[in-house]
């Protein structure tokens, strides 16, 4: 079972209010979008998004019994606008971005996105998607993976990681998730193998991030969604690595000094990180980062 990161900080700081109309961008399996929904009854209206069809159906699932009040939608996050325009809807009252993945997702052997299962190596969100981490990685250079790798994945190896890649791949296609996790724990020198987490999860959060334009889907949201806000209207943000949180703070300065008086207001001055009873609850929440701010006169 996916247990939500900071449910109740999310609700907190997108003001839920009964009759509001909020909006899930990334609904995964329901859990903030539950939440949610319970805190803006009666008449509260949720927009539920997902890109990932399978996961979506968890959620529908599990808001069941509120569907009178909610309505899905399987689509990027990126579509918002074009979603809002066909429910006929100008400016909502708040907007959460969870930006994790989903508990179905990690642990579905068939999706490769964790290295601890050995998968087809796709790592797509969404049956849209045309090409697979597997092709990217049977099918970029050294000097092109380095860079996904360093860039996408911070890691401090990648050189070596890339290049035994493509040594690798002299062989035979790396076809598994459980197979390039191998190739990068033994590209890292054996004096530095002492981990605080999997030598393959920055490698595998790099391809994640390239097979489903994730930074660049993110870039083009924030901004239009600020833009669907009504008057003193919420968006909430919450990431799980540096990239991520990197554009959302960016964003976030930008809106809040592009007009004078100020039309946006930035209510983290600081992202909120989960507490220890949380963490030691969820430990997926440890690297998460929550940031929210407020239009004024949207």
């Amino acid at each position: 079972m996916h247990v939500p990161v900071m449910p109740d900080v999310a609700v907190k700081y997108l003001d839920c209010r009964p009759g509001g109309i909020y909006v899930d961008c990334t609904v995964g399996e329901g859990g903030h979008a539950e939440s949610i929904i319970k805190e803006t009854s009666p008449g509260g209206a949720l927009i539920a998004i997902d890109r990932d069809a399978g996961v979506l159906e968890i959620a529908r699932a599990k808001l069941e019994g509120y569907k009178r009040n909610v309505r899905v939608f399987n689509s990027n996050f990126t579509e918002l606008k074009e979603i809002l325009k066909e429910l006929k809807i100008s400016k909502v009252d708040g907007i959460l971005f969870d930006l994790g993945l989903s508990t179905f997702q990690l642990e579905d052997r068939s999706r490769g996105f964790s290295f601890k299962n050995d998968g087809p190596l796709d790592m797509r969100m969404s049956e849209n998607i045309s090409k697979s981490a597997e092709y990217y990685v049977n099918s970029l250079d050294e000097r092109r993976l380095n860079e996904v790798i360093l860039q996408y994945g911070e890691e401090r190896w990648a050189k070596r990681i890339a290049g035994a890649i493509v040594r690798k791949r002299g062989n035979g296609e790396i076809k598994t998730a459980g197979a390039l996790a191998e190739v990068v724990r033994k590209a890292i020198p054996k004096s530095k193998r002492k981990w605080r987490i999997h030598p393959a999860t920055r490698t595998f959060q790099a391809l994640r991030i390239l097979v489903n334009d994730e930074l660049g889907a993110l870039e083009r949201a924030l901004p239009a969604a600020l833009g669907l806000l009504k008057d003193k209207g919420r968006i909430c943000v919450i990431s799980f690595h540096s990239l991520e949180d990197r554009i959302v703070k960016n964003v976030f300065r930008d809106y809040s000094k592009r007009n004078e008086p100020p039309l946006f207001r930035i209510l983290t001055k600081k992202p909120v990180v989960a507490s220890d009873e949380e963490i030691e609850r969820n430990p997926r929440s440890r690297s998460a980062k929550l940031r929210a701010g407020e239009v004024i006169n949207g």
